[in-house]
């Protein structure tokens, strides 16, 4: 097989260096801290990618994706219904309404977001089916006045399942506030997974909720539940042009921005964070050939008298760096892919041999590592880290091209 000079040379000079020391060791040393970069940034991306899935999840569990707040007097609430279920991208619509309240036991008291539904209206395979239980669903009926909890209120509260709670509502009575107590029993209580549902929300059924707000059956939105939560932008776009002026938006995305806002800047962060121990290695490449060049001036000399180009001469470099980061990032992916693709394997294991939990349950919402590998990071990882080597190599590469042969060899 016949290869250009420039190739024959650097992989004769990268495959003899393993009985250089120094050399030898730099060159195994810049492979290494490549690949730990690089599967560094796969491993902990997968995990962020999955963390914030999960959080994702866990929020729209108990979430409107789309609310429709009906305050329009002349509004038909049953042909919107009709007509939004049959919508594109729409997967079902039930009528809910939402409350601010204080509850109270005993001396405890607790702020919380009301919720009347109906759960007749609810999908039994929807998500809230899935965290409270249809048949906890089912028990919330008209008139019954019972409530579910999530798990931190009826704990702020020290309450248990059949405990009587009271539930306080503002109303304003001649211009002056005047709070109203009704009576709850609790029938329930959930865990979503996500603070703000678990220390926040409490459900009631729609015809207990529109009784507290006085009207008198009529409910006060429309949630809407998406075929792709994710979709969320482009359907309430065209759900809004449909319907027209005189209601009022909003969505899972716009109500939560905040915290997916942060998400992504600690993503962000942690991304330029971890490229540093890539760029780290850089040194150990720009460092390695460095010494190739210094221990091989001879070599280069000779070649620069037999007629080899500059050029030539310093693409001998440019491959060796290369092969140096194009090795080191190939053992990286694969390593950060193994180890990504079996996160929540290995931590368990990690946590039963050394005896420790990394994410307590009693204090984080999610107790276990989720992993998601996202193409996009399998393409930016890589392609940074040999961009990084290919510039580390221009400097080493040049300095071997300026070697004069004169001064190299005037005293052999």
């Amino acid at each position: 097989m016949i290869r250009p000079l420039e190739w024959f040379i650097g992989l004769r000079y990268l495959s003899a260096a393993r009985g250089r020391g120094p050399v030898s060791f730099m060159s195994a040393a810049s492979i290494l801290g490549i690949g730990l970069g690089v599967a560094a940034l796969i491993i902990i991306l997968s995990a962020m990618n999955g963390l914030e899935a999960e959080s994702r999840s866990r929020l729209l569990s108990l979430s409107e994706h789309i609310t429709l707040r009906v305050d329009r007097p002349d509004a038909d609430v049953e042909a919107l219904q009709l007509s939004l279920a049959a919508a594109d991208g729409v997967a079902s619509v039930s009528p809910f309404m939402r409350l601010e309240a204080m509850l109270s036991s005993g001396a405890y008291l607790k702020p919380a977001i009301i919720r009347g539904i109906d759960p007749r209206a609810e999908d039994p395979e929807s998500d809230l089916a899935g965290v409270i239980g249809l048949d906890v669903l089912e028990s919330l009926e008209p008139g019954s006045n019972r409530i579910l909890l999530g798990r931190f209120v009826a704990s702020n509260l020290l309450v248990q399942v059949g405990d009587q709670i009271t539930v306080w509502i503002a109303e304003i009575d001649g211009g002056r506030p005047a709070p109203r107590r009704v009576g709850f029993t609790v029938a329930g209580v959930f865990a979503a997974g996500v603070e703000v549902h678990d220390s926040n929300l409490a459900l009631i059924h729609l015809a207990d909720a529109s009784r507290l707000s006085g009207r008198d059956g009529a409910p006060q939105s429309l949630a809407i539940s998406l075929e792709e939560p994710m979709d969320v932008v482009r359907v309430g776009a065209a759900l809004a042009s449909e319907l027209g002026e005189g209601y009022v938006w909003s969505n899972w995305a716009e109500e939560n921005s905040a915290l997916f806002r942060a998400m992504a800047i600690e993503k962000i962060m942690m991304t330029i964070l971890l490229m540093f121990i890539a760029g780290v290695a850089v040194f150990n490449v720009v460092a390695s050939l460095m010494m190739v060049v210094n221990e091989k001036e001879k070599d280069i000399a000779i070649l620069r008298t037999m007629g080899l180009e500059p050029k030539k001469l310093s693409r001998i470099f440019l491959i060796q760096g290369a092969l140096v980061g194009v090795g080191g990032t190939l053992a990286g992916v694969v390593v950060g892919l193994l180890v990504a693709s079996n996160l929540e394997t290995i931590l368990p294991w990690l946590e039963q041999v050394f005896g420790f939990q990394i994410m307590p349950g009693d204090v984080f919402y999610v107790t276990r590592v989720p992993s998601e590998i996202r193409l996009g990071d399998l393409l930016l990882i890589p392609g940074f880290a040999i961009g990084i080597t290919l510039l580390a190599t221009i400097y080493p590469a040049r300095r071997a091209s300026k070697i004069e042969p004169a001064d190299v060899l005037r005293y052999e």
